[in-house]
């Protein structure tokens, strides 16, 4: 299902404070059938940018429209929507599929395996259309990835935007992992005294 934004958004969760795009983990987006190494990373960008193409753009490869983008995220994120914003002259994509924390999907993966969720997607040039997901199947995502198996009758497929709303459910790794609850006490740390020889100890 697609949001139209024909709506006032900050009533209906589509502003910018929703958009996860300050959690994605940038330095380890990937995309497989990419044109321009590195280009992938280009598309991710604050809502009201999405329509600034300045920065460049992600491209398959001539003749060959297929594309795969994985995404990390920097904390376990539920994902209540996504937003693609294609090219022009039967570049934009026409389906997307959508991975679910697995690791190294290839496009024989993509093929093979049975996504989450997939969608029918319309030519989105002004970035007014978002596609809703089936909210109790994105949860705890760690990293997704979206496979993009065709387009509209282009030599490639070109991507302009991808926005991901929802929000942080968990903290960042690197802080969980500095609580440290002592589970199993330490005996140096306590003063003990045997009784009776039985191999029992008393802390005091």
């Amino acid at each position: 299902m697609a949001c139209l934004h024909d709506h006032d958004c900050a009533d209906h969760n589509c502003s910018s404070d929703w958009s996860l795009f300050k959690h994605i983990d940038l330095s380890k987006v990937s995309a497989l059938n990419e044109a321009v190494r590195g280009s992938v990373k280009s598309v991710f960008k604050p809502w009201e940018q999405r329509l600034n193409t300045s920065e460049g753009h992600l491209e398959s490869n001539e003749g060959d429209p297929e594309l795969i983008v994985f995404i990390p995220f920097t904390a376990d994120v539920k994902i209540k929507s996504i937003a693609i914003v294609g090219g022009a002259d039967g570049t934009s994509p026409a389906k997307m599929r959508a991975f679910i924390n697995r690791d190294g999907i290839d496009f024989s993966d993509a093929q093979s395996m049975q996504p989450v969720q997939e969608w029918d997607l319309a030519e989105n040039l002004q970035g007014v259309l978002e596609y809703q997901t089936r909210y109790s199947r994105f949860q705890s995502v760690g990293n997704i990835t979206l496979h993009f198996p065709d387009n509209f009758g282009g030599d490639t497929t070109q991507i302009h935007y991808i926005g991901l709303k929802g929000e942080a459910t968990q903290l960042k790794r690197d802080v969980v992992a500095n609580i440290v609850y002592e589970v199993v006490p330490n005996p140096s740390d306590h003063k003990t005294r045997a009784e009776g020889g039985g191999g029992l100890s008393h802390v005091e």
